[in-house]
């Protein structure tokens, strides 16, 4: 395993350190290539915590890709430092195998699913037609890793649709923390797993909690509905 704190050197630095050593080479007369580092991927797929508890809702539930603004809407692990909090810096050569965007929302349909919340769980690319959505935006998925322990931080805003209308039913941002059990970058993508599958257990509690509503037609003049929970957004 190679130690995270390889990981953290400024880009900028590593840049002109190896165009030296090319030139250092290549002033030496060295005929042979040194070999470039390849790329770590990582999946984002943490395990279904919550099981079926009940019967379904009698709906089919549209969950959409979520948003992200910067490096979150790309495969970029991100991370923070203690000593410069407002900075938002990736690692070069560890990178995510699919958005986080894209890997939460199919955490969140696998969770759904297992947990038998809605008789049919769809996405985008199914083309059908749908009762509820289920939509969003990544606004925090990054590495601390100066801070003491190490850990990985998440927020996630999420709201739920009704697609006869299109007013909300019910919304929520979850938020965590996951200490980092090692100093190594697989101990820093299980604890991003981990952090996921406690959020998307968050999700699927909050949805059983509202079953029995999800099938009810809104109310004329109703226009939002009530919060998943008590953290809200203002």
């Amino acid at each position: 395993m190679v130690p995270m704190r390889r990981w953290l050197v400024a880009p900028v630095l590593r840049w002109r350190a190896a165009v030296l050593v090319s030139l250092v080479l290549s002033l030496l007369g060295c005929g042979s290539s040194q070999p470039v580092r390849p790329d770590r991927f990582y999946s984002l797929e943490p395990p279904v915590l919550e099981g079926p508890s009940g019967a379904p809702a009698p709906v089919v539930l549209l969950v959409n890709n979520l948003g992200a603004r910067g490096f979150l809407g790309g495969r970029a692990i991100v991370y923070r430092t203690s000593d410069q909090p407002l900075v938002a810096q990736r690692y070069e050569e560890l990178l995510w195998e699919d958005p986080p965007t894209r890997a939460i929302a199919y955490a969140l349909v696998g969770a759904i699913r297992s947990a038998g919340v809605v008789d049919t769980v769809v996405v985008l690319a199914d083309r059908a037609r749908f009762d509820l959505l289920l939509g969003g935006e990544v606004e925090r998925f990054e590495h601390l890793p100066t801070d003491s322990p190490p850990r990985v931080a998440a927020t996630i805003n999420l709201a739920l649709v009704r697609a006869e209308d299109r007013s909300t039913l019910a919304s929520r941002q979850y938020s965590g923390e996951e200490p980092v059990g090692g100093d190594t970058p697989d101990a820093m993508a299980e604890a991003f797993n981990r952090l996921t599958g406690r959020l998307v257990a968050e999700v699927v509690r909050d949805l059983q909690a509202l079953k029995q509503r999800l099938a009810n037609k809104p109310a004329p003049q109703a226009k939002s509905g009530k919060k998943l929970g008590p953290n809200e957004r203002d």
